[in-house]
């Protein structure tokens, strides 16, 4: 069967996510206003605005090039990243908000596409050395999906819980489809993709992932994507548990425990 989404109704519970009293509006807004701020605040390098998107402790964010990491040691790696040249940016196409008002849980659902510019140097030769590097985009369509809270009483995790603010206690995408693209339309300017090395990574992410992996990063291979599988309904799974408040959500999504790493279920 050709790559697809499953036709089944991947959420059959109806949240508050459209309409509704002046309250849940507001909630769902200032829920959506968290997720763009991913576009917005990192793309540009406004580390504190972005630092304020997210929980004070507990925060934890997963990607393909960088795995599963607190939140303050995503921003590092970043900032590192982006001294090394890496250069990725995002369009945000769409969002909308799951909102439990009983809970004060919601899930943004951020539709956006991760556009990368990649140079990578020939086969055999230095970045100084003579002749055209490689340079191209890999874009990949992805649901960036923002597990939020907003606290009610005050906890140990939540200090400014008088404030009662939305923030982002985890982030994990559904990577789509993606496709790369020479920068200046001539194919010669596309490193070849072997099938071999492609198949490394699931269908949805196979291109960004590879060519990832030629920056030196150590990609995940197990994120979700449009497939009908145990990642794509564990995001579901997790989606629905943390609107209900229940347990289990962080050990869902692989959220290493303390001292030591936990493979994640997807």
């Amino acid at each position: 069967m050709p790559y697809n989404i499953t036709a089944k109704d991947t959420q059959p519970t109806v949240w508050s996510h459209i309409n509704g009293s002046p309250e849940a509006v507001l909630d769902r807004y200032c829920v959506s206003e968290l997720c763009k701020g991913w576009p917005v605040y990192r793309d540009a390098s406004e580390w504190a605005n972005f630092r304020d998107l997210f929980a004070d402790k507990g925060a934890w964010v997963f990607t393909t090039w960088s795995g599963p990491l607190p939140i303050d040691d995503f921003i590092q790696v970043s900032k590192e990243g982006r001294s090394r040249g890496d250069f990725i940016m995002h369009r945000e196409t769409g969002t909308l908000v799951d909102l439990n008002p009983t809970t004060n849980r919601a899930v943004g659902k951020m539709k956006a596409t991760i556009t990368q510019r990649f140079t990578i140097p020939r086969e055999g030769q230095s970045k100084s050395g003579a002749g055209p590097d490689f340079v191209f985009d890999v874009d990949c369509d992805v649901r960036f999906i923002f597990f939020c809270k907003k606290p009610s009483t005050s906890t140990p995790l939540c200090p400014d819980a008088d404030r009662r603010e939305w923030k982002i206690q985890y982030v994990k995408l559904f990577y789509e489809k993606d496709r790369l693209s020479p920068a200046d339309g001539r194919s010669e300017s596309v490193p070849r993709f072997e099938q071999v090395d492609l198949l490394k990574y699931p269908v949805g992410y196979q291109y960004l992932g590879l060519a990832q992996s030629m920056l030196g990063h150590k990609v995940l291979n197990h994120l979700p994507t449009m497939n009908d599988n145990e990642a794509f309904w564990g995001m579901y799974e997790a989606m629905g548990r943390w609107l209900k408040a229940e347990e289990g959500v962080a050990d869902l999504l692989g959220v290493p425990r303390e001292g030591k790493g936990t493979e994640p279920r997807f």
